[in-house]
């Protein structure tokens, strides 16, 4: 029985598979990661929405999936290997060892902060928020606080969260990912 696995690839034999148009380099970060910086020619195809008809067009290539450090894409292996390519690499490293060798990326430096950090000091600041009001005006302000952790804890273990999907459907948002993507390869559906 052939076992199939996912291999590593070095950015500098990536660089070289991608000159000669031997790979299709896909992004499996979310788009507002994306959006902020990523390496020219990769497709953002987000873990969350990855589907085979994603790839239709390209299933005759080498495929190499990039997160940020290699560890999503490591986790990710099984779904990224059902994939309908061939071959299939992670970037070892993902795009900040692709940066260290001196490869080139784009920056959108009027990309928003990403939901994760947005979502924590959207969180962080309720919390307070509540605390403040609590202490200054009526007890029952401290609620506020409470459901603030509860959804954390139920966002942690569910891994939805619907705080940061509030949060990327806010104009801010929008706004600056929308160009972005709208300029990288069209998914078909």
């Amino acid at each position: 029985m052939n076992v199939r696995t996912l291999q590593e690839v070095h950015p500098e034999t990536l660089k070289e598979w991608l000159d000669r148009e031997k790979a299709v380099l896909i992004d499996v970060r979310e788009p507002s990661e994306y959006v902020r910086e990523h390496i020219p020619g990769s497709r953002p195809v987000p873990l969350s929405t990855l589907h085979h008809a994603d790839f239709t067009e390209h299933s005759g290539k080498i495929a190499v999936f990039q997160c940020r450090t290699g560890n999503r894409t490591g986790r990710a292996a099984d779904q990224l290997l059902s994939t309908p390519f061939d071959l299939v690499y992670h970037l070892a490293g993902g795009i900040e060892a692709w940066k260290r060798f001196g490869m080139p990326t784009q920056v959108y430096r009027n990309a928003p902060m990403d939901f994760v950090r947005q979502t924590l000091i959207a969180a962080g600041s309720l919390v307070v928020l509540g605390v403040m009001l609590a202490m200054l005006v009526s007890p029952e302000f401290i609620m506020l606080s409470g459901l603030v952790g509860t959804g954390l804890v139920f966002a942690g273990l569910t891994g939805y969260c619907p705080m940061a999907q509030i949060l990327s459907l806010m104009p801010w948002n929008r706004r600056a990912v929308a160009p972005v993507l709208a300029q990288s390869c069209p998914r078909p559906r």
